[in-house]
């Protein structure tokens, strides 16, 4: 486990992007953290983190961002409006999983449980208007 206390956004970017040489290839990563907590700052460090050029935006009416990488790509989903393992594969999801890169999982109350391998938690609380802790939970942390 490691946790970090970030004042900002840009060090909310700069954790995450500290965090990349210990994520593999099919890692899924699920946030714990409500609106404003800085998901989507975390999905810019880990752009940044993987070299891929990209203005991050939370997935929120698309279902899914994908910004694409080499060797890996990063797949951004909401899952707000998934209920049970058979819309994961109606909206391709699973498809993702085949795919050289890390999903990163807002929502992910709602899909935890289909999932026990290559998985990290990471927990936004809230500690002040712009200080958050972030707890990150995993195989390699």
């Amino acid at each position: 486990m490691k946790e970090y206390i970030s004042n900002s956004k840009a060090e909310t970017v700069a954790f995450a992007k500290s965090l990349v040489p210990y994520l593999n290839n099919h890692d899924i990563i699920f946030f714990d953290g409500g609106l404003g907590m800085g998901k989507t700052a975390f999905c810019q460090g880990l752009c940044d983190g993987l070299g891929i050029n990209a203005t991050v935006t939370s997935p929120t009416f698309a279902i899914v961002n994908e910004y694409t990488g080499y060797p890996l790509s990063l797949f951004h989903f909401d899952m707000y409006r998934i209920e049970n393992e058979d819309q994961l594969y109606n909206i391709g999801f699973y498809d993702y999983l085949d795919y050289d890169g890390i999903c990163a999982i807002e929502w992910a109350e709602n899909i935890k449980d289909f999932f026990d391998e290559n998985t990290v938690t990471i927990k936004f609380e809230k500690l002040g208007e712009t200080t958050r802790k972030i707890t990150v939970e995993g195989d390699n942390f």
